[in-house]
């Protein structure tokens, strides 16, 4: 039996033939062009130096003292909102090893670190505990009335101390011994760190810039709750999520994710940075260690 093949159809095939290999042809060269913009659109990475091999009893914040060749850390040792006695302050050496886990002790859940001078600053869920840096001894704690947990810590270069406090969203100042609210209904409010006279925050996904007037604009939005703020030095920001991320961002908000371990439930809690020698200082959490990364610059 003869078979008669319709022009109509040799035709249709071939030139679907055709549709499907442009179709191919586009859909490859969208995937290349994709990655090519990813490749080049990430600049920065990490590399992992050091982790600590003794265990960090609930480190939340790492502060450098890079003359003394220190790291500062909150250790929360046990429940984070519990007053009881258990915090405290370690120094550890920027090679990871430990120096004094009790550099401070009886603390109350202790979180974020600041400096200035020759104190430190510990926010301890209602007070900021003011510690002589040199000794490790208390010296004064300042009652923030109303105060119910208080988390990251900075001072500003003419020593003024911004607090916040993630439950009740606000942000507290301290200047002189004397405290003021100076910013109410920040919602997630937690990372902080002042840069001349402004006041970076992050409050939830938003991280956000004050003037000292305390008007708020916003540089970007993230995925995930933010945790910890370090600027780069060249108007970047490196930032942590307590997730387990860490990201580059841009003074424009463009975003870059330098690590994410999330799956590994490794948290990422309130860094330090040496813009020096463009180390991170990161402190687990629940991981009950510090780890140190080197932020390298591909292009």
């Amino acid at each position: 039996m003869m078979v008669v093949r319709s022009p109509f159809n040799y035709n249709f095939q071939i030139n679907n033939g055709k549709v499907m290999k442009q179709f191919f042809k586009y859909i490859l060269a969208a995937v290349v062009a994709i990655m090519v913009q990813n490749t080049l659109a990430q600049t920065h990475q990490l590399e992992k130096l050091w982790e600590t091999d003794t265990v960090v009893r609930v480190p939340e914040s790492v502060l450098p003292d890079l003359k003394k060749g220190v790291l500062f850390v909150s250790e929360i040792e046990g429940n984070p909102n519990a007053v009881d006695g258990k915090g405290g302050v370690a120094k550890i050496g920027l090679d990871g090893k430990i120096i004094n886990l009790d550099f401070t002790t009886g603390l109350n859940a202790p979180k974020g670190l600041g400096h200035f001078g020759n104190e430190l600053y510990a926010a301890d869920l209602s007070e900021v505990v003011v510690i002589d840096i040199n000794t490790g001894k208390v010296k004064n704690k300042i009652v923030v009335d109303s105060a119910k947990a208080l988390n990251d810590i900075t001072v500003n270069d003419k020593g003024i101390v911004y607090v916040s406090d993630s439950k009740t969203k606000k942000i507290h100042r301290i200047e002189n011994g004397k405290v003021s609210t100076f910013l109410t209904n920040v919602g997630g409010v937690n990372g902080l760190k002042a840069v001349g006279a402004d006041l970076y925050i992050l409050g939830g996904q938003k991280f956000m810039k004050s003037d000292s007037q305390g008007n708020l604009t916003q540089v970007a939005m993230l995925s995930c709750g933010g945790d910890g703020i370090e600027p780069v030095g060249n108007g970047d920001f490196l930032i942590t999520c307590w997730s387990g991320h860490i990201y580059y961002v841009t003074a424009a908000g463009k975003i870059e994710t330098l690590l994410d371990i999330q799956e590994k439930k490794v948290n990422t809690a309130d860094l330090a940075y040496d813009n020096v020698k463009h180390i991170l200082y990161v402190p687990t959490f629940w991981g009950n260690k510090v780890m140190a990364y080197k932020l390298i610059t591909t292009k």
